[in-house]
């Protein structure tokens, strides 16, 4: 969550949507593919884009963080794309890279040319030949001509763009709703995916790349989206990122049956080492200037403040907000920021339009550890909302507390998970430094759960160390090779 601000006024329903749009729009920080012109590759330029697409690109660098920094990677990438663009069948065209800094899984091209990777899709990858096959499989969209499909894509995103203009009233908010509906809405059907899977497949084999990358890094997908249900207590079999695109088991197959067309096992380009020495301190997770979770507790260095939610609940961590997710969607969470005149009390701003169906009676003032504060109640058709307004330095913090049943004992966790916002002590805001992937050596007996132990997380660490491995359960670690763990 950064320092930006939303002025909104929510109906109930729309509160619903708006606590739950983590897990809508969870769905997009995910490998989407789209259509685009792909070729050299460079670095983005601002100065050389139209008005139109420059707007596009700063959506993109507000939905997911900005740009992040490494020159080593961005010359990978241009290096990488440079090899398939020449195995193509379309070597003329351009082509510019930008690695965005988010920890979402997600690589997406936009049609002008701008082909955006996110840090935690580099993170993710295991070798260069991973990396080829999600870049390959852009490419192959644009040479199997699938656009009519992204014109119908583009006329829905700009409906999208109209609704969240119309019901947001929230600059920042709409435009997030419209960068990550645009990816979202860029899927392409179940033929078209195994289409561009087969002619992507092709394009790392001419270019020399392992073929079999594209299986090994669709299997990672599937592990980490597994991890990710079991870990938001989600029921797997539900709708989630891979819903509008092929099964993740069914495409790992179909990847192994293409790259058989074209070599065994084995052979190819993986650079793996290289790659991984690449990835040796990269940010894990989130940037600290954007805040950070720790478990149930966030904290936010560059704004001051820290809360815990209740038990139970998994955060999610965006540029507009922090969601939070308990038993599948019973019960939600959202935190944001908004300014509020220093001569308006905050029992008035709950009740000024901010939110419809507030309880008039159930308007208190308060203070929450030394700082002014007000709290109320609201309604909905199938939620209720528990409500509270911070006032901390010039800003006002607002959290949004919601449930399907919202008992005397649930409201009880709700008042003791506000009662942990705090300023953050000087020792902490020092202390708060991003998690780091680093690079090690397997040591003659290790094994899986001893590396995972030295991981800066601490939940589902064996499982964690696995999916940021690409190592299927039943794998075993062989002393010398190299593998990623997550450290501060």
């Amino acid at each position: 969550m950064n320092a930006r601000v939303a002025t909104s006024p929510v109906s109930t329903r729309l509160l619903a949507a708006l606590v739950l749009c983590s897990g809508l729009l969870g769905g997009c920080s995910t490998f989407v593919p789209s259509e685009s012109q792909i070729g050299s590759a460079t670095s983005v330029k601002q100065t050389e884009m139209s008005p139109a697409n420059l707007r596009e690109h700063q959506r993109i660098l507000a939905a997911y963080g900005g740009e992040y920094e490494s020159p080593r990677l961005e010359a990978l990438l241009a290096q990488t794309v440079d090899k398939l663009v020449a195995a193509s069948e379309r070597p003329d065209l351009k082509y510019q890279v930008v690695v965005l800094n988010s920890p979402a899984i997600n690589a997406f091209a936009l049609p002008a040319g701008q082909l955006y990777v996110t840090r935690g899709l580099l993170a993710l990858a295991n070798d260069t030949s991973e990396l080829a096959s999600v870049l390959s499989h852009e490419m192959a969209h644009v040479i199997a001509r699938h656009a009519a499909f992204r014109e119908d894509q583009a006329r829905q995103a700009a409906l999208v763009n109209r609704v969240a203009t119309d019901l947001l009233s929230d600059p920042q908010l709409g435009a997030l709703a419209l960068a990550k509906s645009k990816i979202a809405l860029a899927s392409f059907s179940r033929a078209q995916e195994f289409e561009a899977d087969g002619i992507g497949v092709g394009i790392s084999a001419r270019a020399g790349f392992d073929p079999y990358g594209a299986q090994r890094f669709l299997n990672s997908m599937g592990l980490n989206s597994q991890l990710k249900a079991r870990t938001a207590n989600i029921d797997p079999r539900s709708p989630d990122f891979l819903s509008s695109h092929p099964a993740t088991p069914e495409r790992v197959t179909n990847a192994q049956a293409n790259a058989r067309q074209f070599t065994s096992p084995g052979a190819g380009q993986r650079d793996k080492a290289a790659y991984l020495a690449l990835l040796d301190g990269v940010v894990f997770g989130e940037d600290p200037s954007e805040g950070f979770v720790r478990g149930r507790k966030f904290l936010h260095p560059k704004l001051g403040f820290t809360f815990t939610a209740p038990d139970g609940f998994a955060l999610d961590n965006t540029a507009q907000a922090v969601f939070g997710v308990k038993d599948g969607g019973a019960q939600a969470l959202r935190l944001d920021v908004v300014r509020v005149p220093a001569e308006q009390s905050l029992g008035d701003y709950l009740v000024s339009g901010w939110i419809e169906n507030i309880e008039p009676k159930s308007v208190e003032a308060t203070t929450i550890n030394g700082f002014p504060a007000a709290t109320a109640t609201a309604t909905g058709e199938q939620w209720t909302f528990r409500l509270y307004a911070v006032r901390f330095g010039s800003e006002v913090y607002r959290f949004i507390f919601a449930a399907k049943s919202r008992t005397e004992a649930v409201d009880r966790t709700f008042r003791d998970s506000i009662r942990s916002f705090r300023r953050m002590t000087i020792a902490e805001t020092q202390a708060a430094k991003p998690l780091r992937v680093r690079v090690v050596a397997v040591k003659p007996g290790d094994t899986v759960e001893r590396l995972a132990r030295r991981m800066a997380i601490h939940d589902r660490q064996a499982e964690r160390f696995r999916v940021l491995n690409g190592l299927n359960p039943g794998d075993r670690l062989t002393p010398g090779e190299q593998v990623k763990i997550v450290v501060e």
